[in-house]
């Protein structure tokens, strides 16, 4: 016998999330490292971050924590700001965002690694943190 999973959203909750093709965030900009190859780890904290819970339409508060070791580019700090604070009218899952964030960033910097954390603020009485990462896998050179 298979456990069944419950059904979702038993609350009968109007749940509308953005689409993502619908999200007109602000692009990532960059600028070129000037010491590839020598790695540096570079470290963010937006303590702003703010986006639409889906099932409440309630704004939701956190501080976002991105740190990055740049490959051949770096993230340009204005378009960053303008960026995170382009979620302000998002609707989207705590889960969600962190990772749409981590998406975007990898591809606009290509990074050999990033770390980031959605540390969100209490909420109905339970404290939510997100964290997501990724690391650039290792060019493999195949012999003949």
């Amino acid at each position: 016998m298979t456990a069944q999973m419950q059904p979702s959203n038993q609350q009968g909750l109007d749940i509308q999330s953005t689409p993502r093709a619908e999200m007109n965030l602000f692009p990532l900009d960059t600028f070129a490292y000037e010491f590839p190859g020598r790695e540096i780890k570079i470290k963010f904290e937006m303590p702003e971050f703010t986006c639409i819970c889906p099932f409440s339409d309630f704004p939701d508060f956190a501080t976002i924590r991105l740190e990055y070791a740049p490959n051949e580019r770096c993230v340009e700090l204005k378009s960053l700001k303008l960026y995170i604070n382009s979620w302000r009218d998002m609707k989207v899952f705590h889960e969600h965002v962190v990772n749409m964030i981590l998406e975007d960033f990898v591809k606009a910097c290509d990074p050999l690694s990033v770390e980031i954390e959605g540390d969100f603020n209490v909420r109905g009485n339970i404290k939510t943190r997100v964290s997501a990462s990724y690391r650039k896998q290792k060019a493999t050179s195949s012999k003949q």
